[in-house]
C-alpha cells in the first residue's frame, strides 16, 4: 500500500514539475546520490534473488534514465571529496558494484562504457584469488535451482533429516542448516566447493555447468586488471567479505583486501564498502587508522556534507524498485518521502 502511494505521489509531484524544482535546487546540488548494485543477471539469476541481480535491460533502462535526468556522474573518489568541498556539479551521482562478480566484466562494463559513465567495484578479493563459485550465495542459490527435489541432509551433514524445498521458507532452512555445518570444523574453501558438488549431484543439478558458465563467480584477477587498465576503480569490501569485532582481525581483513587490490591493480585502495551492509561505530576508529578516506554503508539517502564520511548512506538499487522511484531518487525527492525499513545487502 505505501509503494503505491508513493509511486502515485512522485507521479504527481513529477506533474505538477515539483521534482525538477527539486532537482535543480540549491538543496540538490550540495548532495550526492550514490548508487549501490551487485550483480548484472546473465541467466535466471534475477528470477532468484531480484534483490541481488538485476537483468541487463533492466540496468541499461537505469543508465538511460540518469542520462535523460542530466544527472553528472562522477568517479567515487572525486564525488566524495568535492562533496565536503561543497562543490559538487548539478545532480551528482556516483556508481558502485558490492562484491565484483564477474558478470560485471560481461555485462555491466560494457554498457556503462557506452555511456561513459565511470563506476567503483567494492571488491572482496578471496575468491578473486580462489575463482570457484562463492560458497554461501551458491548454496541457496543451488537449493533454488532444486527447489523441486527433496533435499537428504545426512550424506551432506551427517543429520537424519530430509527437506522438501518447494518453499521459500524450507529453502531457508536448508542454508542455514549447511552453513552451520560448513561453520563449525574450519572446512577449507576447496572442501565447501566439494560439498557443493555433492548437494548439486543430490539437487540433480549440473554444478559442471554453472562452474563452467562462472555462474555465482567474482572476477579473476585477469578480469580486475583488465577493468582497472580501462579505468574502473577498485575499492575495498575486506578479504573474505567479513567484519571481525576484533581490531586485530578487522585490519587483516582490510589489509589483505587492500594488498591483493594494490598487486593487481598497481592502485592503492582508500575507499570501504560494509560487507552486507553492517557497520558498527567500533569499526570507525580501526578504519580511521588504516588510512580509509570513506566508507558507504546500505543505508538510503543522499550523502550531504553533514555525513560522517565514514557512514555515507547510498541508494542499494534493486530490480522491484519502480521507474518514478528511481527517477525521485535522482531528484533528490525521494529522499524526503516515507519508505519502508530499508532492507540490508546480501551478502555475496
Amino acid at each position: 500500500m505505501l509503494k503505491k502511494f508513493k509511486q502515485a505521489t512522485l507521479k504527481s509531484l513529477k506533474t505538477t514539475g515539483l521534482s525538477a524544482v527539486v532537482q535543480n535546487s540549491r538543496w540538490r546540488r550540495e548532495r550526492l546520490l550514490i548508487l549501490a548494485y551487485h550483480g548484472i543477471s546473465t541467466h535466471d539469476e534475477h528470477h532468484w534473488d531480484d534483490s541481488m541481480f538485476m537483468p541487463a535491460a533492466a540496468f541499461q533502462r537505469r543508465l538511460e534514465l540518469i542520462k535523460h535526468a542530466g544527472c553528472t556522474v562522477l568517479p567515487l573518489s572525486e564525488a566524495v571529496e568535492r562533496l565536503y568541498a561543497n562543490n559538487l556539479p548539478d545532480r551528482s551521482v556516483a556508481i558502485t558494484f558490492d562484491d565484483g562478480t564477474q558478470d560485471f566484466y560481461r555485462v555491466a562494463f560494457p554498457l556503462l562504457r557506452e555511456f561513459k559513465f565511470p563506476a567503483t567495484v567494492y571488491l572482496s578479493t578471496f575468491y578473486s584469488d580462489f575463482n570457484r563459485p562463492v560458497f554461501d550465495v551458491m548454496c541457496a542459490y543451488l537449493l533454488w535451482r532444486g527447489r523441486r527435489e527433496v533435499l537428504d541432509l545426512r550424506p551432506l551433514v551427517g543429520r537424519d533429516e530430509k527437506i522438501e524445498l518447494r518453499s521459500a521458507g524450507a529453502r531457508q532452512r536448508a542454508v542455514r542448516l549447511v552453513r552451520e555445518f560448513t561453520a563449525g570444523p574450519q572446512m577449507s574453501a576447496e572442501e565447501k566447493d566439494r560439498l557443493l558438488v555433492r548437494l548439486a549431484a543430490g539437487l540433480q543439478v549440473d554444478y559442471g555447468e554453472l562452474v563452467e558458465r562462472r555462474a555465482i563467480h567474482l572476477l579473476n584477477r585477469d578480469e580486475v586488471r583488465s577493468l582497472a587498465g580501462q579505468g574502473v576503480d577498485f575499492q575495498l569490501h575486506t578479504h573474505r567479505h567479513r567484519t571481525p569485532r576484533n581490531r586485530e582481525l578487522f585490519r587483516r581483513e582490510i589489509d589483505d583486501n587492500r594488498n591483493r587490490i594494490r598487486e593487481i591493480t598497481g592502485h592503492q585502495a582508500v575507499h570501504f564498502c560494509y560487507p552486507s551492509g553492517v557497520y558498527d561505530p567500533l569499526f570507525l576508529p580501526w578504519l580511521r587508522e588504516a588510512g580509509v578516506t570513506s566508507a558507504t554503508t546500505c543505508d538510503f539517502g543522499l550523502a550531504a556534507r553533514s555525513c560522517d564520511s565514514l557512514l555515507l548512506p547510498r541508494l542499494v538499487d534493486v530490480s522491484s524498485l519502480s521507474e518514478i522511484e528511481f527517477e525521485g531518487w535522482l531528484t533528490g525527492i525521494s529522499a524526503v518521502l516515507p519508505r519502508r525499513p530499508e532492507m540490508q545487502e546480501s551478502a555475496a
